[in-house]
């Protein structure tokens, strides 16, 4: 009586410190509602103290296999005493048969599965531990068994604790900081000019979805003592749907299903079979015959449809608190992840299209494009070997421009604002993870001590050793064992590299040997544009190779990790991780990274070409220059790739449960599909990725890779990017909310391994892009000529006027008759004079064949050769430093979540204290209302 009289004291003295409850002016209905109150809360005290005293159910009888059986309680312990379970809750699937117990977890077995014993052993330890379980037959299949399971009060408050949940327990309070008047004036125009605008388009509408945002609280690891302190409006809706599934995952994963040390845990009870599935159930169905803006949302899920993995909201901010409140912090993060990357790509594509725009108007401009189109008198040598015909260098006009649209005066400037923009992207997303951790109380977390993989305990239970942590004996993997595996992962991992390049080796045979026949070929239209048609083939197959080695890597990727042994799944994860990058980023980049670096760089000059095993004489570059043939390279590849993937993201699970929908709606008509329970429903769904987000994190750092690594050789890539975002976004939240079964809700601080792969890619592209501008494309040739050779050498100028006759400087000449009896033509271009040729020109700095040295280098070109390493040194200390410069300019954190964060700790104190000496106020006070005063107390 003592406990009930002090609990209802301390209610009290709750309510008469509310401050909107003052004790001058206090209307009679709000005296009825704080009674009410106070009796509900008094209610609910009564029930908890029942329940500690009440043993727990624990009847193995209540079980019959296969039937449908039931354990739970016939009065839930979390009712008010006289409330009645509202109809639906029977009905919708999300709750026992009683109405009361929601289902916090679903176990999938069938009864023909052999397993029997070690299930019976594991689901009486469940009960043992305080869960409710009930068992359903499915309606489709009468082999399949449903086990439905419900957590009470007083398990999530025992594992909630031990589990250092934080759970809300006072509003937060905002104090604004002092401004100048300067800044206020200008913050004042800036409204005033905000005023003509459109009101935040991109902002979800949260008076029509009230329940976009979480109340804004101080949370504080649940504790049981200290009940009082937190915000409980109702014991059933305390705990979100997403943390009952956890701390119900975390039960299962701690519950014994045979005797001895390592037989625990339900991961391995679903790897050895003795479970089918596991999942938490979604909250109903996601689509609703009433609108959400006049009737509201149904459930959580239906929100989540509606604002965010509808086509219509394309254009909104994702609802990241409420996405984090469904599926976790992990998901959360992902998606927070993709917006911000996405969002950072506009200045990127804006930037990018202003450059490919600055190519377009200034096409006419452009001296070396003129010189091209007017060198009708100029014929170049052929190409390849034989059917190769003579050509005019005006026929190379429409690349010459095409060129021109790329690799243009702001080429340069673009590749050191991506080189920058990657760095700032990094840095601001530290900045924008550190708010969201602190928002999504991740700050104070850290990782449980991971549990160790079943694969190693099985090989390393002989050896054992103490855990430094735990202090209890663990299996211990001997150092020269995980050597000699290591050593053995890295080569397979060199040897898949080898199998890439032999396929890039491949793909340039293929190159070599349809030069030749396309320029031999029939149509006229492929016979003039050999060199194109044999570069646009050559990609989608590169393309198809890439998809099919992409398969083989993940085998052997899962393979060698395996065969490493990592203990822990996080380690297992990140060597998985790190593999498929590795092979991947090979694989999709090998090819482009010859066509950039290699692509008629070595093929010595007519009348003296190397070949490949002395038959095939290696590809020469169109006489405009390489760089058409990388634009076309990654435009094709990036394209394909993505609609490719998006293709087979939604389109395998929806072609899926299209035909399990279509089989139940043979066998049961349209109306028994709607009348399915919700456990049902989602059996039938798709069950999530095994790897987790690791298909979509590897799908946008590849992305990430194209967008960076080549962007100076094609500046349309951030633009491409950033539309396949938006629509990867809405993929992807499509896929998690209707195609999917809800994933456990998991926690993390940060995205993991992917940050260092992100830091590694910006690295590389500062020196991919230094190669590109100085090797690939013509900027410096063009410069070394305008300073050194042109009209204006010596006049510090670098205009337009300065390059007249650059092409005719790039050129060499080449006597016809020194032809190698297997190169030369067919033709002896008479066609072009009426006569043959004696000459033809060819791209190169080489001295004329009537010169003392035949064919040798010219001085401008040892000129090019050293402004092109000097450009490269000079690019990457300049863009290195401006980098570095930056990462130490922006802080990880900034300033005013500093002082939130300092701010919050010393409130939280000040609450705690507060709280605590109101207790003991109480405490005393009612000792010396009994009679029972002592000396020397304090307070």
């Amino acid at each position: 009586e003592g406990r009930e009289d002090l609990q209802v004291n301390q209610l009290e003295t709750q309510i008469r410190i509310k401050p909107d409850i003052q004790k001058t002016d206090v209307d009679f209905s709000e005296i009825l509602n704080a009674i009410q109150e106070i009796a509900k809360d008094v209610n609910i005290f009564f029930d908890e103290l029942e329940g500690v005293n009440s043993p727990s159910k624990d009847d193995d009888s209540l079980l019959h296999h296969g039937n449908l059986t039931s354990t739970s309680d016939d009065a839930s312990r979390l009712e008010v005493v006289g409330e009645e379970v509202p109809d639906k809750n029977k009905t919708n699937g999300l709750y026992f048969r009683d109405g009361k117990c929601r289902i916090d977890y679903i176990l999938v077995y069938r009864k023909s599965n052999p397993q029997t014993e070690k299930r019976e052993v594991f689901e009486r330890n469940i009960r043992a531990e305080g869960l409710q379980m009930e068992k359903e037959s499915s309606l489709t299949n009468s082999d399949i068994i449903f086990v439905k399971l419900h957590a009470p009060w007083e398990v999530l408050g025992k594992y909630a604790e031990l589990m250092n949940v934080r759970m809300p327990f006072r509003r937060k309070i905002y104090y604004l900081h002092r401004r100048y008047k300067f800044m206020n004036r200008i913050e004042k125009q800036i409204s005033r000019f905000q005023g003509w605008l459109p009101r935040k388009p991109m902002k979800l509408d949260k008076e029509t979805l009230p329940d976009l945002e979480e109340n804004d609280c101080y949370t504080a690891p649940f504790s049981q003592q200290r009940i009082h302190h937190f915000i409980i409006h109702n014991k059933d809706t305390f705990f979100n749907n997403a943390t009952r599934s956890r701390i119900v995952h975390h039960i299962l994963q701690r519950v014994k299903y045979e005797e001895g040390k390592n037989k625990i845990g339900l991961n391995r009870l679903l790897s050895n079979g003795s479970y089918e599935a596991a999942f938490p159930l979604h909250e109903g169905s996601y689509r609703s015959k009433n609108s959400i803006k006049t009737h509201g949302a149904e459930n959580h899920r239906h929100l989540l449809y509606e604002c965010w993995a509808s086509w219509g909201v394309w254009y909104k901010y994702q609802p990241l608190d409420l996405v984090r409140r469904y599926f976790g912090e992990k998901i959360g993060l992902y998606f927070a992840w993709l917006g911000w990357y996405t969002g950072m790509l506009f200045p990127a594509a804006f930037i990018g299209l202003f450059v490919f725009l600055y190519g377009v108007t200034t096409l006419n401009h452009c001296q070396v494009s003129k010189e091209v189109c007017q060198a009708t008198d100029i014929i170049m040598c052929p190409i390849c070997d034989k059917y190769c015909p003579f050509m005019r260098l005006s026929d190379s006009c429409i690349y010459a421009k095409v060129t021109h649209l790329f690799d243009n005066g702001a080429t340069v400037f673009f590749a050191v604002f991506m080189a920058v923009w990657a760095t700032v992207f990094l840095e601001f997303w530290k900045r924008r993870r550190a708010v969201i951790a602190y928002d999504w109380d991740l700050i104070d977390w850290e990782e449980e001590e991971e549990e160790i993989r079943p694969q190693f305990e099985a090989k390393y239970s002989k050896k054992e050793r103490m855990n430094p942590i735990s202090g209890k004996p663990e299996p211990y993997q001997a150092f020269a064992d995980k050597c000699s595996r290591l050593i053995v992962s890295a080569s397979g991992i060199f040897f898949m590299i080898c199998v890439v390049i032999a396929a890039v080796f491949g793909i340039v045979i293929y190159r070599v040997v349809t030069v030749s026949t396309f320029a031999a070929f029939k149509w006229a239209l492929i016979r003039n544009n050999s060199q194109v048609a044999t570069t646009g083939t050559a990609v989608c197959i590169n393309f198809c190779i890439i998809m099919l080695l992409n398969v083989l890597y993940e085998k052997v990727a899962l393979f060698l990790t395996n065969l490493e042994q990592p203990r822990t799944e996080s380690e297992w994860e990140n060597s998985f991780t790190l593999k498929m990058f590795l092979f991947q980023f090979v694989n999709l980049n090998s090819s482009t990274f010859y066509i950039a670096f290699f692509l008629g760089r070595f093929t010595g000059h007519p009348g003296a070409y190397l070949r490949l095993i002395n038959r095939w004489r290696l590809e020469e570059c169109h006489p405009s220059g390489c760089l058409i043939d990388l634009c076309m390279q990654m435009g094709i590849i990036m394209v394909l790739k993505q609609t490719w993937n998006n293709f087979m993201e939604l389109g395998y699970p929806l072609i899926q449960n299209w035909w399990t929908r279509r089989k139940l709606r043979q066998e049961y008509g349209t109306q028994g599909k709607t009348s399915f329970p919700q456990w049902e429903k989602d059996y039938n769904l798709q069950p999530m990725n095994a790897y987790g987000l690791f298909d979509e994190y590897l799908e946008m750092i590849l992305q990430f890779g194209f967008t960076t690594i080549f962007v100076a050789a094609f500046p349309l890539a951030p633009l491409l990017a950033l539309l396949n975002n938006i629509i990867e976004i809405r993929l992807d939240a499509y896929k998690f909310v209707t195609q999917w079964r809800r994933p456990l809700a998991s926690r993390a601080k940060d995205i993991g391994i992917w940050y260092g792969i992100l830091e590694g890619i910006g690295i590389l592209s500062v020196i991919t892009n230094a190669f590109v501008i100085a090797v690939t494309s013509d900027f410096i040739p063009r410069l070394v000529y305008a300073y050194k050779y042109g009209p204006c050498a010596g006049q510090g100028e670098a205009g337009q006027k300065c390059m007249v006759g650059y092409v005719n400087a790039s050129l060499s000449v080449f006597l016809v008759s020194d032809f190698e009896n297997r190169s030369e033509p067919t033709s002896n271009g008479s066609e072009f004079s009426g006569s043959p040729l004696k000459y033809c020109r060819y791209r190169d700095y080489r001295d004329p064949p009537h010169s003392p040295v035949p064919y040798g280098y010219t001085l401008q070109f040892w000129h090019v050769l050293a402004a092109r390493l000097a450009f490269i040194i000079v690019f990457e200390h300049l863009v290195f430093c401006i980098k570095h410069l930056i990462s130490y300019l922006i802080p990880d954190l900034p300033k005013d979540l500093r002082d939130r964060m300092r701010r919050e700790k010393y409130l939280i104190q000040e609450m705690m204290y507060e709280a605590e000496l109101e207790r003991l106020q109480k405490e005393r006070k009612e000792r010396k209302k009994n009679g029972k005063s002592y000396h020397n107390e304090w307070p």
